[in-house]
This record gives C-alpha cells, structure tokens and sequence, in this order.
C-alpha cells in the first residue's frame, strides 16, 4: 500500500496536466500513489493518461460531463484511494520537488494540512510549459525580480518561496497561520474526511464547497487547522478565468452551519433520511 494518494482534479487541460505530471516525477518523496480525478470523461484525456510516462502507481476516474460536479469526482477518488493519507492539488499548479515530502512529514491523525500557490503570469507559464524554466530553480527567479512581481502581474508571490525548515529561514513558515483550506493544496488522513461524509455534492458551481465548506465542517468536527505555507509549494499556471459569482454557495453553506450539518447529506454516504429531520 503506498504512504500517500495525490488526488488531482483535471478538466479537460492536457497541456497543462503534463507539466503538471512532470513536476510530479521530480518529488523527493517517491511513496504515493497518483489518482487523476477527471470531471468529465474525454477521449482526448484518456489517449494521454494512456500514453504518459508514469513512474508512480495511477488511476484515472471519469464521470459524465454533467456541468460543475468536482465534488462528486473527489469523493469517487477518495473511495478509489488505495493510501489512508489523501493530498489534494488542481491540474493547473505545479508542484514544488519537496511538495510531497513536506505534507507527509507534518501529516498528523488530528491535523489538516494547508497551503496556498503563488499564481503565475501568462510569461511564466509560458516558460513553465516550455520546461525553460523549473520549480527547483524558481526561488532564484522570484528573488532577483522581487521588488517587481506584483506589477508583472504575479499573485501571491510571498506563496512561492520555498524555504528549508531546518534552514537559517526556517521559522518563518512555522510562524505563518492557516485560516482557511484552499483545495488546490491540502491534505488530511482519509479518516477525517469520511467523519464529515465527503465533499458536499450539493455544491455544483465552483468555489466555496471544495474547500470553505470543509474547513468549518473539519474544525467542527474536531480537527485543526495547520499551515504548509512556504513549505508545500505549487505554482498556478495562468488561464483566463470566468468570475463565477459565490453568493448561492455561500448562502448554502450558511444554511448548512445553521442546522450545524458538518456530516453533510449529499456525501460519500447519501444521508436521505436526515432532510426530514
């Protein structure tokens, strides 16, 4: 059985799938398995899953392509998931070499792991995808051009340095405080997230239920919140992205902490007799 399952969510971007794959194969840790979660079921996706290179044990899960229903896919993958420690990131952030190794070296039975991404301009994405440039080397590259980041449309660039925790520097991320999960990059043991039922199927727009809502249902539930920030490193490759307004999930979710349902309904277990209640 391997130590860890990575669990990564993907629509429909082989492009950026591969670089992230790449990043993947360069991980200091080597004991974990790869579960490609797909929202969709698309041809193009298997023909590549098929043919990639990979050096780790995998499985690929599809589903009907049905709208937004992300939820539904992780929880199919963490039913398929063969390891008892999950840690979850998106098809579009790579990862730094020591990513794997840090989430496993803080996993804790009692701790949720997170951490945050440095989101790339459409420059170094480019650079990315070419594998011009490297995660291993991108500390230097954020260092020489620090005082200009952010005006080179970089975001989060604080996100993106990697430091050493046994470094001259290495009590800055222990100093640095968690209060939300991002769901590109967290990680918890399988127990945790099956004493919540799973991911809330009933969120289908994007936002808010893959990781807001698990936050307060974990802490309710009786878990703690603890940062990899500056340690579990990942990059966000550059895409367009469409504003999806979040109020109906917020107001889903509100309604979901005013009857106190942190084991929600629409889970891994579909909890139907509790609607009466």
């Amino acid at each position: 059985m391997p130590r860890a399952s990575l669990i990564i969510s993907v629509y429909n971007n082989i492009i950026f799938l591969k670089t992230v794959l790449d990043s993947v194969k360069v991980q200091t840790f080597k004991d974990f398995e790869i579960i490609i979660s797909e929202d969709a079921d698309s041809t193009l996706m298997a023909a590549f899953v098929d043919k990639y290179p990979f050096e780790n044990p995998f499985q690929h899960l599809t589903q009907k392509d049905s709208g937004w229903n992300k939820n539904k896919a992780l929880n199919r993958a963490i039913l398929a998931a063969k390891s008892d420690y999950l840690v979850f990131i998106d098809g579009d952030c790579v990862l730094h070499p020591q990513f794997m190794e840090q989430h496993i070296a803080y996993a804790r039975p009692g701790l949720i792991l997170g951490g945050r991404r440095l989101k790339l301009n459409e420059k170094l994405t480019q650079l990315f995808l070419e594998n011009s440039i490297r995660p291993s080397n991108i500390n230097k590259t954020l260092v020489f051009n620090i005082l200009f980041l952010k005006k080179k449309g970089i975001l989060f660039p604080e996100e993106g340095f990697y430091i050493n925790p046994k470094g001259f520097w290495g009590f800055i991320p222990s100093a640095r405080r968690l209060k939300r999960l991002t769901g590109c990059n967290m990680s918890f043991y399988k127990k945790a997230i099956l004493d919540i039922n799973g991911f809330d199927e009933d969120y289908i727009r994007p936002a808010v239920g893959e990781d807001i809502d698990i936050t307060w249902r974990f802490l309710r539930a009786g878990y703690h919140l603890f940062s990899v920030r500056n340690l579990a490193v990942e990059y966000h490759l550059y895409h367009k992205v469409n504003w999806v307004n979040q109020d109906l999930n917020s107001e889903m979710m509100n309604e979901r902490q005013d009857k106190d349902l942190y084991r929600c309904i629409n889970g891994i277990e579909k909890l139907g007799s509790l609607l009466k209640v």
